[in-house]
């Protein structure tokens, strides 16, 4: 299966066959196996890295130095090693973390201990912590363009596919990368297997588009889908989805034969939509146009992605940093039946009077949720009271705050009782998203023998930072389409299917039509102050809107709804994932 050196590509070769076993730290643990057994694929990969798992890894490494990546992926290569090497499988992954040497490392004993001989490489050149001082002056809030002014713990570029595509050139069986893009694990495979250049921008964006609904495994044969109804067996575990990647980047979705879920246009269009935002999505090697992409269902299980517009690369590149926060506990209350509100309030002031009031703390999170008290059960009369408090003394937010609330289980409201005991302040880390010019990005491949190659910039073009996208006319609707959807009283869900998720401290939630009369419905009606009015939590918030008429659907950011994101949001969803649903049950009126 491994395609000739780049010279002797021919025009066009077969369509390369990229499977994903991963979307997150902590996924199927036999999705590799799946993967690798279930039916012919060329390249194998995975997603480890959510924001939040690289604080996760910066845990890990603090106590042990010679940590720092997901030890899962090891588990999964002791399984798959030698049927990928017999089989000429590649293997690319993002479980280094923070320390891609040392998973490539482990990588090699694991195969001693099978007695295989594996090449294997590396990418380096994401961490940018030994330079964090230096680059400073640059890594201003994305969002808000606050100044960066606390202590990092992690600091990674997102890198791009090159590195990825040069290592497999130089014949390795696995890339061990850190910080790359989740699309990167697509682009860079199906860039060396078509030998493409690093311009060949319609292509490369078009590979972005198959790495982004692939990237998140399940979520694209059926997880988490508004429409589940449309699965055949719900009762199969779905099976992971593979892309059939062709030269000029359009691509098939698809999966194993006999695995379970579904794919179809829906569920295609539900990833594309998970979190995204503006409609021009930058890589950094090519800016993908999310408004070009055309979606249509080329047999059972079988979705078409085509028409994707690329655009040069950015000039700059997203960061994630971790900062510091301190320490956080939570304590949360049932007060049952009548007079809640009251119950919550006395609650409130005796347990902040108990521990020196609410100054001592750096932030204080109040959250009240009532229940109405004539409910037929119990449970349902029962409302909660959550107060979270954050702060840098480890004592003060730990046992000092949470046993002080359960001393007061006998001398306050009546009835009073917790969802748990006294504990201890746990650690947290804030998101902090940042660019920074891409130039200032050293990306280094480590090639099996060990040499160190660096891996060269795209080209850009323009003054394009992936921030000022061009503007694209979207394609109007037939004068004859009449708009279709929910009348007054109905909701939203009984017309259209939505997928949300975070993005550091903002929500995206993205809706959409089954059809362009119910498109066009949601593109007249479905403003940013409807979802304002729709969402009281987005009350007060810049709602920011973008149209895909070519997947009938419209992408809203809600900014700021998860406070500053991943460990540090005391939101009840504080990774948005039911957001979508929720405004899918929203009356309209």
């Amino acid at each position: 299966m491994t395609p000739p050196p780049t010279e002797a590509l021919p025009q066009l070769r077969r369509a390369v066959r990229i499977a994903n076993c991963s979307g997150f730290f902590g996924d199927r643990l036999s999705a590799a196996k799946e993967m690798v057994e279930g039916g012919e694929i060329d390249v194998l990969t995975g997603d480890w890295l959510a924001e939040l798992t690289m604080l996760i890894l910066h845990k890990q490494r603090s106590r042990n130095p010679e940590l720092g990546y997901a030890g899962t992926f090891l588990r999964q290569m002791e399984q798959v090693l030698a049927t990928c090497l017999e089989r000429g499988i590649k293997v690319v992954t993002n479980a280094g973390g923070l320390n891609p040497q040392g998973c490539a490392d482990q990588v090699r004993q694991v195969a001693a201990r099978l007695g295989l001989d594996v090449k294997v490489a590396h990418v380096e050149g994401d961490d940018l912590m030994p330079r964090i001082d230096d680059l400073r002056p640059q890594l201003a809030h994305l969002d808000t363009g606050e100044p960066l002014t606390g202590v990092p713990i992690t600091a990674n570029a997102y890198l791009g596919g090159w590195g990825v595509a040069a290592a497999l050139t130089a014949g390795a069986d696995v890339v061990v990368c850190g910080r790359i893009t989740d699309a990167a694990l697509v682009v860079g495979p199906a860039a060396w297997w078509h030998g493409w250049a690093t311009d060949d921008w319609d292509a490369l964006a078009g590979a972005v588009v198959a790495g982004h609904v692939i990237e998140c495994g399940t979520q694209a044969t059926g997880g988490n889908y508004s429409w589940f109804e449309e699965i055949p067996d719900p009762t199969l575990p779905l099976g992971f989805p593979l892309a059939e990647v062709a030269a000029d980047g359009s691509s098939i979705i698809t999966k194993h034969a006999g695995t379970g879920g579904v794919v179809n246009v829906g569920t295609v269009t539900a990833q594309l939509l998970y979190e995204i935002a503006a409609p021009a999505y930058a890589n950094p090697d090519v800016v993908a146009r999310f408004d070009t992409i055309r979606v249509e269902q080329a047999g059972d299980d079988r979705v078409r992605i085509s028409g994707t517009v690329g655009e040069p690369a950015p000039l700059t590149t997203k960061v994630c940093i971790n900062l510091d926060g301190g320490y956080r506990n939570r304590m949360s209350f049932v007060l049952t039946g009548l007079d809640q509100q009251r119950k919550a309030q006395w609650l409130t002031d005796a347990l902040f009077r108990r521990v020196g009031g609410k100054d001592r703390f750096d932030e204080v999170d109040v959250r009240f949720v009532e229940a109405p008290s004539d409910a037929p059960t119990q449970e349902q009369a029962s409302g909660r009271l959550h107060v979270t408090v954050k702060s840098r003394d480890e004592r003060l937010a730990g046992k000092a705050f949470s046993g002080a609330a359960i001393e007061l289980a006998l001398a306050n409201y009546p009835g009073f009782f917790a969802t748990g005991g006294p504990s201890e302040a746990q650690s947290y880390g804030v998101y902090w998203p940042a660019l920074v010019a891409a130039t200032d990005v050293q990306e280094v491949v480590v090639l099996p023998d060990g040499t160190r190659q660096p891996v060269p910039r795209p080209g850009v073009g323009g003054t394009h930072d992936g921030l000022a996208p061009t503007q694209f006319e979207p394609t109007p609707s037939a004068p004859s389409i009449v708009a279709a959807g929910p009348q007054p009283g109905e909701p939203l869900g009984a017309h259209f299917a939505a997928r949300s998720g975070d993005k550091g401290g903002n929500a995206n939630v993205g809706i959409w039509a089954r059809d362009a009369a119910g498109y066009a419905w949601l593109r007249d009606h479905l403003t940013a102050t409807a979802v304002q009015r729709l969402l009281p939590e987005a009350a007060g918030l810049e709602v920011r809107r973008y149209e895909l008429p070519n997947i009938t659907a419209l992408n809203f950011v809600i900014v700021g709804l998860l406070g500053e994101g991943v460990a540090s949001s005391t939101a009840f969803d504080a990774q948005a994932k039911g957001l979508g649903e929720y405004l899918r049950s929203r009356v309209w009126q």
